[in-house]
C-alpha cells in the first residue's frame, strides 16, 4: 500500500501531539517555536505551521505576542469530547448498514481486511493510516456528505488520543475484532446493530487512551 510522504510539518505536528497526549509536554508549556526549529533542525515556517495545526485540533492555544501554549486535557473533557465523537461514528455506521451500495461494502471489506493486516503484523505506523481509512469508507458509504465532513472535523480533535491507544497491550487485535462487527452489521443492513457496535467501539478507544496515558482515565 503507497503511503504519502511526510513533510517536516506532518512530523513535527505528530511528534508535538504525541508528547502532548503521553505528557511528555504538559498543560502550560511555551511551543517555542525557535527552540522547536533547533529541535527537529529546521526553518522557523514548518515549526509555526505544525503549531497553526495544533491549535486548530485545540492542541495548542494561540496568546497574542506570547506564543502558543499546550492547553489541559482532563479526564472529563477528553470524555466529553470521545462522548460526542461515538455518536456521531454511530450515526455514521448506521447510514452506512441503511444506505451503502453493494461496491461501498465492497470498499468497506477491503479497508477491513487491510486493518486485519497490519494488526496481523502488529505495525502501529501501518496500522493507523489504515484505521483512519476505515472509518472514513465508513462515513463515505453513508452517502451524506455533511455528516461526513463534520464527522472528519470532529475526529480531527481526538486522532493523537486515537493513535494512541494502539500502544495499549493487544489493542490492535481488538479493533479488527470490533471493526468485524461493525463491518458484518453494515453488510447485513442491519442499522441498530452497526450503530451500537460503533459506539461501543468509540467507547473501547476512550478507555484505552487512559491505559497508554494514566492522567487521563
Amino acid at each position: 500500500m503507497a503511503t504519502q510522504k511526510q513533510t517536516a510539518t506532518d512530523r513535527i505536528r505528530t511528534t508535538l501531539a504525541d508528547e502532548i497526549v503521553h505528557g511528555v509536554i504538559g498543560p502550560g508549556v511555551l511551543l517555542d517555536e525557535a527552540s522547536l526549529a533547533q529541535r527537529f533542525q529546521v526553518s522557523r515556517t514548518p515549526v509555526r505551521e505544525a503549531i497553526r495545526q495544533l491549535e486548530v485540533i485545540g492542541f495548542a492555544t494561540a496568546r497574542p505576542h506570547r506564543g502558543a501554549v499546550v492547553p489541559l486535557f482532563t479526564p472529563d473533557k477528553l470524555t466529553e469530547m470521545f462522548l460526542v465523537m461515538a455518536e456521531m461514528e454511530a450515526l455514521c455506521a448506521r447510514y452506512a448498514a441503511l444506505y451503502a451500495v453493494p461496491e461501498g461494502k465492497a470498499k468497506l471489506k477491503t479497508a477491513h481486511e487491510i486493518c486485519r493486516d497490519a494488526a496481523e503484523a502488529g505495525d502501529i505506523e501501518l496500522y493507523y493510516p489504515a484505521n483512519f481509512r476505515f472509518h472514513e469508507t465508513v462515513y463515505e458509504i453513508g452517502r451524506n456528505e455533511f455528516l461526513a465532513e463534520v464527522t472528519l472535523g470532529v475526529r480531527q480533535r481526538v486522532a493523537p488520543f486515537r493513535k494512541a491507544q494502539f500502544r495499549s497491550f493487544g489493542r490492535l487485535k481488538l479493533s479488527v475484532e470490533e471493526h468485524e462487527r461493525v463491518v458484518n452489521a453494515i453488510i447485513e443492513g442491519d442499522a441498530d446493530a452497526a450503530a451500537r457496535n460503533m459506539r461501543d467501539h468509540m467507547l473501547e478507544v476512550r478507555s484505552s487512551v487512559g491505559e497508554v496515558s494514566p492522567a487521563l482515565r
